[in-house]
């Protein structure tokens, strides 16, 4: 009964450790000029080890900016670029994170969005990280935005893998706590 109570207790350790979201920016509309950005961040707490997953049309982008780039829609000073239609950002650490839309027009009438990130402190995963990028892919620095790949990509957390890993390295270190238990008792 011991045995069965100390398992319990470490597997549930280990899920409610391993809880970061993955939000869809904009949810169905996505990220997208007729998404009301300000409400759809408004009820969200985002921790670091979420990531956001932008999923727009070959007309956008996403462009990570600075407060001060941010307010302005300066679309010409960017800290990253993304805009194959199928992004993921990683929230690494906390803070402010501030995102706007390539087209400064489409930025200007609202395509943007600000998240602040608290820090996750009961977490003990690692970042969901997006996936490894390939030849003619999306990930740009300071660069112009491309035209979207026709391929869709599937998103997987890396996150929900780490989960996975320390939930077994747990039962693994009870089951050898159980099994030393037995034999020197």
């Amino acid at each position: 009964m011991e045995k069965l109570l100390l398992y319990s207790l470490l597997f549930s350790f280990a899920i409610i450790s391993c809880s970061a979201t993955t939000y869809n920016v904009g949810d169905t509309s996505g990220w997208d000029i007729s998404s009301s950005l300000d409400t759809w961040t408004a009820d969200k707490k985002f921790q670091t080890g979420d990531a956001l997953s932008f999923q727009y049309s070959s007309m956008y982008s996403v462009d990570e900016v600075t407060k001060e780039n941010y307010d302005t829609c300066n679309t010409s000073n960017i800290l990253k670029s993304y805009g194959n239609g199928n992004t993921t950002v990683p929230l690494t650490k906390a803070g402010e994170r501030y995102f706007i839309c390539g087209n400064k027009l489409y930025c200007l009438g609202g395509m943007k969005l600000h998240v602040h990130v608290e820090d996750n402190k009961n977490t003990t995963i690692s970042p969901t990280l997006a996936p490894k990028a390939v030849a003619g892919s999306n990930q740009r620095i300071n660069s112009a935005p491309e035209s979207p790949s026709s391929k869709k990509s599937t998103q997987f957390s890396k996150g929900v893998t780490s989960c996975a890993v320390d939930a077994l390295q747990l039962v693994y270190i009870a089951l050898m706590a159980t099994i030393y238990g037995m034999l020197h008792n």
